[in-house]
């Protein structure tokens, strides 16, 4: 069942932005919103993602991402010039 959300004392200026965004896209401010909620629903929250992250396996140590980035920047410079 669809539920209705109402925002209040919204100031003018956040107001302008969302009707020139809204504007932009081609699309009603209510539309705007409901695609930015919608949006904002479908993605887990900064703490979820964080564990997420924490559980996931390291994929490569330190000298593998070492060596990677040597090999991507070349030979570094003699030193003893």
């Amino acid at each position: 069942m669809p539920r209705t959300v109402q925002i209040r004392d919204l100031d003018d200026d956040v107001y302008a932005g969302l009707v020139r965004r809204a504007a932009e896209a081609g699309v009603s401010v209510p539309e705007l919103l409901r695609a930015e909620a919608t949006r904002l629903a479908s993605r887990p929250s900064i703490g979820e993602w964080l564990e997420r992250t924490r559980q996931r396996p390291a994929g490569a140590g330190r000298a593998e991402i070492l060596a990677a980035l040597d090999e991507h920047r070349g030979a570094w410079p003699d030193a003893g010039r």
